[in-house]
């Protein structure tokens, strides 16, 4: 691996010296090399010192996001497999697998991997590659995730529009396996069909499932209005916890068609 070095304006490197992942556009002195966009580079303060490895953004603000602080480590496939890992072992000690079959595995810059984000529902993963970092390493995150996983499915959902600010283009589409016509997560005693392919955000807002769980102990014989409500997560917790009615409210078909089934 070729070593490029970039070197901070001393006023400009606290933010790294406390160990921020991300290094702004106006924090550059000078770049020593030509990296190409999500290239792995050597980030150090003016007098040549080592502060991080990071991925090279050339056209963001973000001009750069650390993957490592420690300067003997090398960034390459061992080194993801084990960050990947560590993130696994992480979900699997803290959240309950018995009572959903769908969770986020990977949450960018918390895990260590700025730009990445996959969520799992089942047997399929869905990942968003939102920086240059990921997009360069694109085969291997993919091989391994399935490696790590045992996942047979794996779909793209890099379509947000944070991606146009690193100069990337918008994809979607399914790498690896095949969908299932229809896929359905369970959480907490409750069915939910996720779309993977055109819904919000991968499919589901699993960040909310804590919420979903609290919603149903609070209303037994209310009547519940659900604004925004996507595929109808927190309708269907609300008539799980008995409420008298819920309301529920999207602007989009798709998702009320979704809320619908999902109700059923």
């Amino acid at each position: 691996m070729r070593e490029i070095r970039v070197t901070l304006a001393p006023e400009r490197e606290k933010a790294l010296q406390r160990h921020h992942p991300w290094l702004f556009a106006q924090a550059v002195r000078s770049v020593h090399g030509d990296p190409r966009p999500g290239e792995t580079v050597r980030l150090e303060d003016h007098r040549g010192r080592f502060l991080a490895w990071a991925a090279w953004s050339p056209e963001s603000r973000i001009r750069a996001r650390v993957w490592s602080w420690q300067e003997a480590d090398v960034i390459d496939e061992d080194w993801f497999r084990g960050r990947l890992q560590q993130a696994l072992d992480f979900r699997h000690h803290w959240v309950n697998t018995e009572a959903t079959t769908a969770m986020r595995l990977i949450h960018g810059e918390a895990d260590g991997l700025p730009g990445l984000v996959v969520d799992q529902y089942d047997g399929v993963l869905v990942l968003q590659l939102l920086s240059t970092g990921p997009e360069f390493w694109r085969e291997t995150l993919v091989k391994l995730l399935m490696e790590l996983t045992g996942a047979s499915v794996v779909q793209e959902r890099s379509d947000s529009e944070v991606r146009k600010l690193e100069g990337l283009l918008p994809v979607a589409e399914t790498l690896q396996g095949t969908l299932p016509p229809e896929l359905w997560v369970e959480e907490h005693g409750l069915r939910y069909r996720v779309d993977v392919r055109e819904g919000q955000k991968t499919g589901f807002y699993l960040d909310q499932r804590d919420n979903r769980a609290l919603l149903k102990t609070l209303v037994a014989g209310e009547r519940v209005l659900d604004a925004f409500c996507f595929s109808g997560g927190f309708t269907c917790a609300a008539l799980a916890g008995e409420a008298s009615s819920v309301m529920a409210i999207d602007s989009s078909g798709p998702a009320l068609e979704l809320a619908r089934q999902n109700v059923e």
